[in-house]
């Protein structure tokens, strides 16, 4: 993969551990067939920067204030997990931002259907859907990486 020269002091993260699982998982479909869909949040491009998180409560902390007592995270690298599985002889579709993900495979027209037959949750219902869909929440942040056996048609939602 070939990024732009960075500048002195740049961080690049590189998830050795993630690219070792897609490229056994893409060897696998290769072989054998089948489909994998991969949802986490990060961006579709890879690029530096500092993407180690932690969690305390459901709210932003250090990382390496109080081991521990947090729930550590980082972005996934899409861009590097699909050409990890190109090299692997599978086929990577996306990514695709969660939001164009899951109004492609109808969110409105299921949320409407399943807001009319209970009512009464109805307010509940496009709630979650906004919250998973909109751009401003969950929709952009969150992407979805599909891979397939290399002889694969585009699942569905990836076909352009």
């Amino acid at each position: 993969m070939k990024l732009a020269p960075l500048e002195d002091g740049s961080v690049l993260e590189y998830g050795e551990a993630a690219r070792a699982w897609v490229g056994a998982l893409a060897a696998r479909l290769t072989r054998h067939g089948g489909a994998a869909l991969i949802l986490d949040y990060g961006p579709a491009r890879s690029g530096p920067g500092d993407s180690l998180q932690a969690l305390r409560g459901g709210r932003p902390a250090s990382p390496l204030a109080d081991p521990g007592s947090a729930d550590l995270t980082a972005h996934v690298d899409f861009q590097a997990l699909a050409e990890t599985a190109r090299q692997a002889g599978a086929a990577p579709w996306g990514p695709l931002p969660q939001g164009e993900l899951l109004h492609r495979l109808g969110l409105r027209p299921r949320t409407e259907r399943l807001a009319a037959a209970n009512p009464a949750r109805a307010a509940a219902l496009h709630d979650a859907a906004h919250r998973l869909a909109a751009p401003q929440r969950m929709g952009a942040l969150f992407k979805a990486l599909a891979i397939t056996q290399p002889t694969s048609q585009p699942p569905p939602a990836f076909e352009d």
